[in-house]
């Protein structure tokens, strides 16, 4: 079954830059201010994996190619 996958991680990404704003809004009380960071680092991990799945994707099908080339299943 063929995904998105770049398109789950862009509005997952979306999601914490949303929640980040909110929370920029509302202004935390001190002792609660570490939910930004958590959005930081929510973006951040998106961002990362909008960036690595596109190169994950292209691996795993030149390894299937090798693998029709030599008449072998792939692994996985």
């Amino acid at each position: 079954m063929r995904t998105n996958d770049v398109r789950i991680a862009a509005v997952g990404t979306a999601a914490w830059a949303v929640a980040l704003v909110v929370l920029l809004i509302v202004r935390l009380p001190s002792g609660d201010r570490w939910w930004l960071w958590v959005c930081v680092a929510g973006i951040a991990i998106g961002a990362f994996g909008m960036w690595y799945t596109p190169r994950l994707q292209a691996g795993r099908a030149r390894q299937e190619e090798r693998g029709a080339e030599r008449g072998t299943k792939p692994a996985g």
